[in-house]
């Protein structure tokens, strides 16, 4: 059973930036890939990044590339994601997640676990 656990959220101003972390407690044995979805008030989950279990293949949403970074040290079972020059349209609970499938696409269903969410708050 893998469990999630997200860290690093926080309140920034606009322009700003912040690291989430993501500690899995995943088997090397398994080569989950792992991916960073958010969701809004009052809008549904999106996704936002996406990245194989050899770090060689990422995937981000249009909203977000060119600032977002997705990266993982398997060694301490640990996925970022850095996210620089942020919006206010950025503020939402943005949530890790893992599952077995080789393209880290932004299909939800292909992600069989999912932390609990860690909250950033972007100011204007």
């Amino acid at each position: 059973q893998v469990q999630l656990v997200e860290s690093g959220g926080g309140l920034v101003q606009d322009g700003g930036s912040l690291r989430l972390s993501c500690a899995t407690s995943a088997r090397t044995d398994r080569s989950y890939t792992m991916g960073w979805f958010r969701q809004a008030p009052g809008k549904e989950r999106e996704f936002v990044a996406g990245i194989s279990w050899s770090g060689g293949t990422t995937n981000y949403a249009d909203s977000v590339k060119g600032r977002f970074t997705i990266s993982r040290d398997n060694a301490k079972n640990t996925v970022y994601l850095q996210m620089d020059s942020l919006k206010p349209e950025d503020t939402a609970v943005y949530y890790c997640a893992a599952g077995l499938t080789y393209y880290p696409g932004s299909y939800q269903g292909a992600y069989t676990y999912w932390g609990q969410g860690t909250q950033v708050t972007v100011s204007s």
